[in-house]
């Protein structure tokens, strides 16, 4: 899938600008081994995947972009590091994204899918591995995502130029170009496939798939077609989640969420709660919770406002009655 670029550009050579993040990355690096390590990690899964790959060629003047990149933990995960390229870092007035088109809005409205997962009895969430990551880019535009970065973690040696292979997190395009190929991938299998293609169309916020159904095997068998449908197009379906046992029982256990793949017995512990488009579910008792962390704010207009936009609520299940 092309770059879908507003027209070819042509840019400046932003080199040092890439030289001056990879300065401040190299000093938090070795002020932090674990962030360090973590960082490598990421990268060597990176290569690892094919994602990326050493750029052996001189780029023509004007068709080669260098992207800064800096590594960041989630919140909930302390463990967990991404590495954020990011395409929106500025040169000259200009950024890669000022030129790159974002498509139409091929997003699922989450309200609607929210409302769809609580319709009926059997619920079940997924997740598609590294969703961006699995939709090449042309290989003409592989010179615009061009990255520094040290062989082997090696900070006291020059760094080389990459450049990725794929979409990235980080580039405005990268959500259509995704959603795209995701729905059309939905289309490509709709005869074979009618249940597994209505449920990746219409049921998906990004990488996130979850959907209620009437019985639980109408469940197992659309996990299953969803799986063969994904990995048709190399989309790894995984970390699937349902508030029925059997459901869960029918499932590999290394494509189950984290939660439930080695610490619960399916015969006698309770489900774990998780969190479904940043609600909290509570699988085992089927329902959404809240849970208010309040900070100290002035007793304001605005003090106010600050509290109540902190919880997370699309729903609408915590808004006050007139």
């Amino acid at each position: 899938m092309p770059l879908p670029f507003k027209a070819r550009p042509l840019l400046p050579d932003n080199k040092r600008l890439a030289l001056i993040w990879q300065k401040h990355l190299k000093r938090k690096l070795e002020r932090d081994p674990k962030f360090k390590a973590d960082y490598v990690k990421f990268m060597d899964g990176v290569f690892k995947d094919g994602d990326a790959e050493k750029a052996e060629t001189q780029p023509e003047p004007g068709k080669v972009w260098y992207i800064p990149h800096q590594g960041v933990y989630h919140p909930r995960k302390p463990d967990k590091i991404r590495v954020v390229f990011y395409c929106s870092a500025k040169y000259k007035g200009a950024s890669l994204n000022d030129h790159l088109l974002t498509g139409p809005d091929l997003t699922n409205g989450i309200t609607a899918v929210l409302c769809r997962f609580r319709k009926h009895a059997v619920a079940v969430m997924c997740d598609v591995e590294k969703m961006f990551h699995r939709f090449h880019v042309h290989k003409e535009d592989g010179d615009y995502f061009r990255f520094l970065l040290w062989e082997n973690g090696d900070t006291d040696s020059e760094p080389t130029a990459y450049r990725m292979k794929v979409h990235l997190f980080g580039a405005s395009s990268s959500p259509g170009c995704a959603n795209y190929g995701l729905k059309h991938l939905a289309s490509q299998n709709q005869i074979q496939y009618p249940s597994a293609a209505s449920f990746i169309r219409k049921n998906f916020y990004v990488d996130d798939g979850i959907i209620s159904l009437e019985s639980v095997d109408e469940a197992v068998q659309l996990v299953k077609e969803a799986q063969v449908v994904c990995a048709k197009r190399n989309l790894h379906l995984h970390k699937c989640l349902s508030n029925n046992r059997e459901v869960l029982d029918s499932i590999c256990a290394s494509e189950r969420a984290a939660e439930v793949k080695q610490n619960v017995d399916l015969n006698h512990d309770e489900l774990p709660a998780q969190r479904v488009l940043g609600i909290r579910w509570n699988v085992e008792s089927d329902s959404f919770s809240f849970k208010v962390s309040l900070d100290e704010k002035p007793a304001t207009r605005r003090g106010i406002l600050s509290v109540v936009a902190s919880l997370y609520d699309p729903l609408g299940f915590l808004a006050h009655s007139s």
